[in-house]
């Protein structure tokens, strides 16, 4: 039978009180058919167990036998009355009943001692009395007068009964009488003479509040018989144990005479012993345990023999029974089972449970305890002192298995011959207490101003000496920062962009709240540590150049250099990042240009001749990049236009004219946001095929309008500013442009700058970066 040790040792306190203990349970006489006596308890899985009933003493068909039903996983067993059941205290007082209970492969046996208790309530005449016949007695005419005859035994106390019979003469030769005990008294005149005659009396019972029965008395005369009942043997002294069960012979007596028949005289009622009408065998009625009943040591028993047919004809024997104590009962302790529970924290000394046991076979004698583990077998947690069980060892629940289940059993001896002991089972159960408060310590983690969201920066180990060990929840405190912690594993990661030149470092509180590590679970404790986090410098801003677009004019000399113009630029966001690389790399036709550092230098050493004889215009595109350790390095194109014009003899002297652009036309940035939107793949489908129908209409309709504009805009030659997009920067669809100042060019006039090649407006492809030239008036482009 496989059972949970918390069960396995309930059923054997059941099983042990079945087999060890009776049960003893008092009955009243006025219970009818099917009244429940008992219930028992039992725990028995996986099997399905059975209750029977083996025998009752005396025997009787009074008692069911046992039913038993299962209900919320335990067995219930009850004991009842059967349909015939008239349970009758003067009768009968002491029954007993042999129960087996089997479980399995264990079968286990007990007794059910039930105690009859006479119902003061109870006001009907029963028996041979309240019968139509009624009851006969018999006595000899040579009674003494005034002599009681018979006692009528009805239950209650306090009633009152009359003769209601007529009892005239001559047929009567006095009036019988009867008194508050129930004893019938002969006539005054006794009954001298009157044998073979029958007197019928008729007997009223009167009860308090009204309450009566009516029964009769027949009391016959007999003649004086000439024969004599004697005892042979002398009075003598029996000596019994008292752990006879009820129904048990105590002794035999035996009377000479014919037809011979024996009762009890003294006492009257007997409660204890009984004697057989026809052989004389005396035997028990009740238990005779003396701790309950210490009367019963020693009962003086007065018997009479007398002839059935002639009951004057009798004789009487004294005899002394004396019940000698024997060691019958374990010990009884209450309550049967010690289970508590008890925090990991509870000092040294503390009482735990008390319990308290008696011998039920000697009151107030000395018992023996003794202590016995069960698990852990080797446990010193515990101890006993003087019947008390109380803490013994500091209790931790701060390791792994270290909280136990404490399962013991208290072996309680008496000191009776032979010994007897009772088992308690001690159920202990060690509930955690949060005790200590979770910690962490402070550390530092790095992370790169361009880290992605949702980047781990590292984890924060928090402990906990409670256990379990890992049972610590984490929280930032305050949540401004972009950072989050992983409430489980203590990940701190990355929410937002990071931006160095805003904020360098972050220090942020990480709080540890622990759970799961007390018998209450609203029971917290918390703690905390400061991380801190530095951001890593990444280079995300590209220089800008002031002017972003420059146009110069220069008078030069044959074979002499000339310093053009300084390129200069910085980064707004970082202005202490100063090292910038510049290269030309674009629109440097014969390698006329050099810079030198930020320097734009003119190179005319390799000209050689004929010297030309008209202006020559150079569009320079400079590519200006960060320098330094710094990744990765990003860089920015400056455009600057140079026309070259030939000295002469009657040009006065080299010079450089540079023109400026205007206030109003400063460059401006503009930054557009596109917004990104990704729809459903049907949307995009409807959405394709519905565009596409409405541009081929719109597409006709604007080649025709298209057309007529163009005419009339060829006809206007008048110049028009334009717009230079320098460059293009940004995150997920920002674009970022300078609108540029207008140029003029023309071969002819160093004074007068004119369209070149009908191209005023110059601009940055957004998807390809690269530069182009277009024209505002016709949108004609040319790459560069």
């Amino acid at each position: 039978m496989v059972l949970l040790r918390p069960l396995a040792l309930l059923l054997a306190l059941v099983v042990s009180e079945l087999y060890c203990l009776s049960w003893f349970i008092d009955v009243s006489e006025s219970q009818g058919p099917g009244a429940t006596l008992q219930s028992f308890s039992f725990n028995c899985s996986p099997y399905i167990p059975t209750l029977e009933l083996l025998h009752v003493q005396p025997p009787t068909t009074f008692f069911n036998p046992p039913s038993l039903t299962r209900w919320q996983g335990t067995y219930v067993g009850k004991m009842t009355l059967s349909s015939s059941a008239r349970l009758d205290a003067l009768t009968v007082n002491h029954y007993e009943l042999q129960l087996r209970f089997t479980c399995g492969n264990q079968v286990t046996e007990g007794r059910l001692s039930v105690n009859v208790q006479r119902d003061p309530n109870r006001d009907q005449c029963a028996g041979r009395f309240a019968s139509p016949a009624g009851e006969i007695i018999q006595v000899r005419e040579t009674v003494t007068p005034r002599t009681p005859l018979y006692t009528l035994l009805l239950p209650g106390q306090g009633a009152q009964m009359n003769i209601t019979s007529a009892q005239d003469p001559p047929y009567f030769p006095g009036p019988f009488s009867i008194d508050g005990q129930g004893q019938l008294w002969a006539p005054s005149q006794g009954l001298k003479g009157q044998a073979q005659k029958v007197f019928q009396l008729q007997i009223l019972v009167t009860f308090g509040q009204g309450r009566s029965c009516r029964g009769m008395l027949t009391v016959k005369v007999l003649p004086v018989s000439s024969s004599q009942v004697s005892f042979p043997q002398q009075a003598q002294n029996i000596t019994i144990p008292e752990n006879l069960v009820p129904g048990s012979k105590v002794a035999q007596v035996h009377a000479r005479g014919f037809d011979v028949r024996y009762e009890i005289v003294s006492p009257v009622p007997c409660r204890l012993f009984s004697i057989a009408r026809v052989d004389g065998v005396v035997r028990t009625t009740a238990p005779l345990e003396l701790a309950q009943a210490p009367d019963a040591a020693v009962t003086r028993l007065r018997v009479k023999a007398f002839e059935r047919l002639r009951p004057w004809d009798s004789a009487e024997l004294d005899f002394q029974v004396d019940v000698q104590s024997v060691n019958r009962w374990p010990p009884r302790c209450l309550p049967a089972l010690l289970a508590t529970q008890i925090p990991e924290t509870t000092p040294v000394g503390t009482f735990v449970n008390t319990f308290t046991c008696t011998d039920p076979d000697s009151p107030g004698s000395t018992l023996d305890y003794q202590l016995l583990f069960h698990s852990p077998a080797s446990a010193s947690s515990l101890c006993l002192r003087d019947g008390v069980l109380e803490v013994n060892d500091t209790l931790d629940c701060d390791a792994p298995g270290a909280c136990l289940q404490h399962t013991a059993s208290i072996l309680v001896l008496d000191s009776g011959q032979p010994p007897m002991t009772t088992e308690v089972p001690v159920l202990v159960m060690v509930t955690p207490v949060n005790e200590f408060s979770p910690t962490c310590v402070s550390r530092t983690f790095r992370v790169r101003e361009d880290a992605r969201p949702h980047t781990l920066l590292g984890s924060v180990m928090g402990t906990d000496l409670d256990y379990p060990h890992d049972s610590i929840e984490y929280s930032i405190s305050g949540g401004s920062a972009p950072f989050a912690v992983d409430s489980l594993n203590g990940e701190v990661h990355l929410l937002g962009p990071l931006d160095y030149e805003m904020q360098k470092s972050y220090r942020l509180t990480v709080l540890l709240t622990d759970h799961s590590q007390d018998q209450d679970p609203t029971c917290h404790r918390s703690g905390s540590c400061t991380i801190t986090i530095e951001v890593e410098d990444v280079n995300d801003h590209a220089p800008e150049c002031e002017p972003p677009f420059q146009e110069l004019t220069v008078y030069a000399h044959l074979g002499r250099s000339l310093e053009v113009t300084t390129v200069s630029c910085r980064v707004a966001q970082e202005p202490q990042r100063l090292a910038f690389s510049y290269r030309i790399v674009g629109g440097n036709s014969q390698s006329r240009f050099s810079l030198q550092g930020a320097v734009l230098v003119h190179n005319d050493l390799m000209l050689g001749p004929p010297w030309p004889e008209q202006s020559h215009t150079y569009e320079l595109l400079i590519r200006v990049a960060d320098a330094g350790p710094s990744t990765p390095h990003l860089s920015t194109t400056a455009t600057v236009i140079v026309h070259i014009v030939p000295w002469r003899a009657s040009t006065g002297a080299t010079s450089i004219h540079r023109t400026t652009v205007p206030s109003r036309m400063t460059p401006l940035l503009v930054t557009d946001t596109e917004v990104f939107w990704q729809p459903e793949p049907w949307f995009v489908v409807v959405l394709t095929v519905t565009s596409a129908l409405l541009l081929l209409g719109l597409g006709w309709f604007l080649s025709w309008l298209l057309r007529g504009l163009t005419q009339v805009l060829q006809t206007s030659s008048k110049p028009t500013q334009a717009l230079l997009l320098n460059s293009i920067q940004g995150t997920k669809g920002s674009i970022e442009g300078f609108v540029e100042a207008p140029r003029m060019e023309t071969p002819q006039a160093p004074s007068s700058v004119m369209s070149l090649h009908h191209f005023d407006g110059r601009a940055q492809d957004s998807r390809t970066g690269r530069d182009y030239l277009f024209n505002t008036h016709t949108g004609a482009r040319r790459w560069l």
